[in-house]
């Protein structure tokens, strides 16, 4: 019991500025996401827009996977860091993908899409998954 309260009070310092730098990470890349997309996401979920909510919540998952995956493979506060920008980077390059393939997603979501919707999520995911896994080894 000694020795797991003493890795307790060692580790969880580290825990913590681990687990709020991903929390930032996270924070900060859906902010950015937000600006980057044509339409509005928390103003069309406000309207009752499902294909807006679906996008998002893509999105929030597309990008907390990736920084989960680092977090649990990372050697330092900096490698977290890094990997997270990394697969923030990749998640807006599924967006622009998904936008030429479909032409103009912004308004397909603002008009409540549901197919537009859950093709960029599928993506999103997808995209995730792999950025995932590689940053896992």
């Amino acid at each position: 019991m000694e020795e797991a309260l003493l890795a307790l009070q060692e580790g969880f310092p580290v825990f913590l500025v681990h687990s709020a730098t991903s929390l930032v990470l996270l924070a900060l890349g859906i902010a950015i996401y937000m600006r980057f997309t044509r339409h509005d996401e928390i103003k069309l979920i406000r309207e009752g827009n499902v294909a807006a909510a679906l996008s998002l919540g893509g999105a929030i998952v597309g990008l907390a996977l990736p920084i989960a995956f680092s977090l649990a493979a990372s050697v330092s506060l900096w490698d977290l860091v890094i990997w997270g920008i990394v697969a923030f980077v990749l998640q807006l390059v599924a967006f622009r993908i998904v936008d030429l393939v479909l032409k103009d997603i912004s308004r397909r979501i603002e008009a409540g899409e549901m197919g537009a919707a859950v093709i960029l999520v599928s993506f999103k995911l997808a995209t995730a998954f792999i950025n995932a896994a590689a940053i896992a080894g």
